[in-house]
């Protein structure tokens, strides 16, 4: 079975952003692989696991994504590709356009992703590829059973859960809750090394047309500052007639 991962560096989730001239300040910062595409690795591990064949993890971005990739192979991925693309610029509609332009030369039975990166929390990405490559797919799985070329999923549906049946092959996203993603051992860290890693430049794939961002970010700025806290004196009363003056008045809330 040929699985397929794709997956996205981010923001360290315990990174503190700072905005430059428009634009999020990335010097010094330490990336991670996505959270939500750990899922789906380990997912796409285990599904190998059970049924065989080979797990590569793919990724468009500038260099330093190689690490993201090298995380994913440590885990015990096969290999990796990178689509190189260094447009800070880039939305989801690029993003899927070159993936897609790479998939039509796979032959793949399932692709994995996660449910939403971390950083944009866009969540396009993979339902944009699954449109393009015109395969069948369902996001925010929790859980995935596979035959030869069937797939039972359940997903997250607003609080309550759906069970699908889908013909392979087919694109998922993981949710959390989908599985407990194991730490890359060692020994993983030193054979990642050794394994395949394939760089493409966009010139390389077949069928890329215009592929330029359909969005512009007009602007972008960190939310205001929180207020300090307050505490109300008086009588239960007074600090009641007190807080609704506040609220009208200050935050305008009511």
């Amino acid at each position: 079975m040929n699985i397929f991962v794709i997956l996205k560096q981010t923001f360290d989730t315990e990174e503190k952003i700072s905005i430059q001239e428009g634009k999020i300040a990335e010097a010094g910062v330490k990336f991670i692989l996505n959270p939500y595409d750990e899922y789906a690795v380990e997912e796409a591990l285990r599904q190998k696991e059970q049924h065989g064949g080979a797990v590569t993890v793919v990724s468009v971005g500038p260099a330093r994504v190689a690490e993201a990739l090298r995380t994913a192979l440590a885990m015990g991925a096969d290999q990796a590709v990178l689509i190189q693309n260094d447009d800070s610029e880039s939305d989801e509609f690029t993003i899927s356009s070159l993936l897609a332009a790479y998939f039509r030369d796979q032959a793949f039975d399932l692709i994995l992703g996660g449910y939403f990166s971390v950083d944009n929390g866009a969540g396009q990405t993979a339902v944009r590829l699954a449109r393009l490559l015109e395969i069948p797919h369902a996001s925010a799985i929790t859980q995935l059973q596979m035959t030869s070329d069937q797939a039972t999923v359940t997903r997250d549906a607003e609080g309550d859960t759906e069970k699908i049946e889908i013909r392979l092959p087919a694109l998922f996203t993981a949710q959390q809750g989908l599985n407990e993603p194991r730490y890359p051992s060692l020994p993983g860290i030193m054979k990642a090394k050794k394994k395949p890693f394939l760089t493409l430049e966009p010139q390389q794939l077949n069928g890329i047309a215009d592929i330029s961002p359909k969005t512009i970010r007009t602007a972008l700025s960190l939310p205001a500052e929180r207020k300090s806290g307050r505490i109300l004196q008086g009588t239960i009363q007074e600090q009641t007639v007190e807080l609704v003056h506040l609220l009208r008045s200050e935050d305008k809330v009511i």
